[in-house]
């Protein structure tokens, strides 16, 4: 699988029914995403930086809009030049492969 297959795959809907990934899988899908870092086996999360207010605002816009076609939505806190994005799948409260596909896709926002 590369980089490119992952962003290229669907979120499928939210039911409840995902198995959280192993720390195999987990390491496996993280191999793909460009310098995301894996927190207690339980979400990824990465912090993009911007020249300004403005920037980073654009950026999370961008992420949102991602975020409701893949209806999957990760958390994220910005201010000043920087957007940090958490991912999870709050469903099953742990890591799903949407979680992965949907870090792929914001890797990709220029």
């Amino acid at each position: 699988m590369e980089t490119q297959k992952l962003s290229k795959m669907k979120c499928r809907a939210c039911e409840g029914l995902e198995e959280k990934l192993s720390k195999e899988d987990i390491a496996k899908y993280l191999s793909f995403t460009k310098r995301w870092q894996v927190i207690n086996n339980h979400h990824i999360e990465k912090t993009f930086r911007f020249k300004d207010f403005s920037s980073a605002l654009e950026f999370v816009n961008k992420v949102g809009k991602i975020a409701e076609s893949e209806q999957h939505h990760p958390n994220i806190n910005f201010t000043y030049g920087q957007a940090k994005v958490t991912l999870y799948t709050h469903s099953i409260d742990g890591l799903s492969i949407k979680d992965f596909i949907l870090a792929s896709k914001i890797d990709e926002i220029k």
